[in-house]
């Protein structure tokens, strides 16, 4: 069997801990494979984004630790830290977080020139990743020019540009209306299936859960169900 892309041991997380301390994880214990199409719910305050930001390494554990893909980043520095995120992690966050004055194109492409990608090869990945999110047609237009779900799907084409381990995707449905989020929704289960892409979710979204094939619960800073389909 292959190692786990993340493996998380333990994990916790107590946030003011000289003030009044809030507890946010709580002896976290997860395993993901590759491939996954993952949900983690519960409540609001109960650790979801806590715990994805953990794993993606944009916040740091109080206590456990975390390994990505068979390393060890529970103790990188920040700069190692922001190294280690733009190899190997892709994001997908709720308010899109697109470089406004860049194009579709540019926005794909940029983490690519940080990465030193030679130029065909960044404009190669950039349209075949456009044209799998239906935003061919689109990549030269800006983000104020596109609307909400198509620049969501940008930044899904942005999160896959570096060919990361996996997706870390927070409320990616939450701004979107019914439409757009059903074919975000429809695009992330097809990069999954068909390019075996790891998709882990921070949601509320009912119809993320229900496409989702392993559903972990939440509830004050611990996993209460597990659940696989």
């Amino acid at each position: 069997m292959s190692q786990p892309v993340i493996i998380a041991q333990n994990v916790g997380k107590v946030y003011n801990p000289d003030k009044i301390p809030v507890v946010a994880l709580e002896s976290v214990d997860l395993a993901v494979e590759a491939g996954e199409f993952t949900a983690i719910v519960g409540p609001s305050g109960s650790g979801k984004t806590t715990l994805l930001n953990i794993i993606g390494g944009l916040d740091r554990a109080t206590s456990g630790k975390v390994s990505v893909g068979g390393h060890d980043i529970t103790g990188l520095s920040d700069n190692e830290l922001i190294d280690f995120r733009r190899e190997h992690i892709g994001f997908v966050f709720q308010a899109y977080n697109l470089i406004p004055v860049l194009t579709a194109r540019e926005n794909t492409e940029f983490v690519m020139l940080l990465q030193g990608k030679a130029r065909a090869e960044r404009e190669a990945r950039t349209r075949e990743l456009l044209q799998a999110v239906g935003l061919a047609e689109q990549m030269n237009k800006r983000p104020s020019e596109m609307s909400g779900g198509q620049q969501q799907r940008v930044a899904v084409a942005r999160a896959l540009a570096s060919k990361p381990a996996f997706v870390l995707a927070d409320e990616p449905t939450a701004n979107l209306d019914s439409a757009s989020a059903a074919n975000l929704l429809d695009i992330m289960v097809r990069l999954n299936q068909e390019e075996g892409v790891t998709f882990i979710f921070s949601t509320h979204d009912q119809r993320v859960i229900d496409r989702a094939r392993r559903v972990v619960t939440l509830d004050d800073g611990r996993i209460i169900r597990d659940e696989k389909r």
